[in-house]
């Protein structure tokens, strides 16, 4: 049996047990962690919960009053109607006419409907006839009524034309389909024989088989060994054939 001190000598000169941590450095490691502060896995150290890193210490977050503690735990936040101020938390001042908002920015308030914000205050809106009050801090604080046009502060009504109707904003029209618009009236969509209104509703195409020439639609001449392509509007060699002028000549190539 071979004796434990030739063993620990033999795994020692290979080896097999690792160097003892020096005291030092695991004190030195240990030091460079500041109070109120826990070190990281892979390096490094982070302040705890409800502190601050201030250079190479982690100092207390002063909570004033009206505040709690952020989410991250390293600042914090002035509860709803206060606002951050040289680190403290002051009551939002709402004027009349108006309600906080809860946003962390801007003033913290809107006005109310029927009322915009001059210079800090909620002043009455002076809505025109045919028109309504709108929640907006931007523009004039009110709209038009379906079918009516803004003009120069007031609400004029839409003029609709006939074979026309008012489009999804209320304050245009278009024309109906079969129609197209020329100036401010809809004019009939004059479909030729053999002929068809597009999909869009504002003009024609010709059928399968004819080609549109001015504003008719003329049959194709489809010679021998062709067919009509697959637009529908002209036509096209069989394979093996060639298109040469008006007609379809065998080609020497394919054959």
């Amino acid at each position: 049996m071979i004796a434990r001190p030739f063993l620990a000598a033999l795994c020692a000169a290979l080896g097999v047990f690792g160097a003892v941590p020096d005291a030092a450095a695991q004190s030195s490691t240990a030091a460079a962690v500041p109070d109120n502060a826990t070190e990281r896995r892979y390096g490094g150290w982070a302040c705890n919960r409800g502190f601050r890193r201030t250079d190479e210490t982690c100092t207390a977050v002063v909570i004033p009053p009206n505040a709690y503690l952020s989410s991250f735990g390293n600042d914090f936040e002035c509860e709803r109607l206060f606002r951050k101020q040289d680190g403290a938390c002051v009551a939002l001042l709402v004027p009349a006419n108006a309600y906080p908002d809860d946003s962390s920015y801007g003033r913290g308030w809107r006005c109310e409907q029927g009322y915009k914000e001059i210079v800090g205050a909620c002043v009455a809106v002076q809505v025109p006839a045919n028109a309504y009050a709108v929640d907006s801090s931007l523009g004039n604080g009110w709209k038009c009524e379906r079918g009516f046009r803004e003009s120069a502060g007031r609400c004029n009504a839409v003029v609709v034309p006939a074979n026309a109707l008012l489009d999804s904003s209320g304050a245009r029209w278009s024309c109906n389909r079969g129609y197209v618009q020329s100036a401010e009236e809809c004019a009939r969509v004059e479909v030729p024989a053999n002929a068809y209104l597009n999909s869009a509703g504002t003009s024609w195409r010709c059928e399968r088989g004819f080609r549109r020439t001015d504003d008719t639609c003329i049959a194709l001449q489809v010679p021998s060994n062709g067919h009509i392509d697959f637009s529908g509007n002209d036509w096209t060699c069989d394979e093996l054939y060639r298109r040469v002028e008006a007609g379809c000549i065998a080609d020497p190539r394919r054959q």
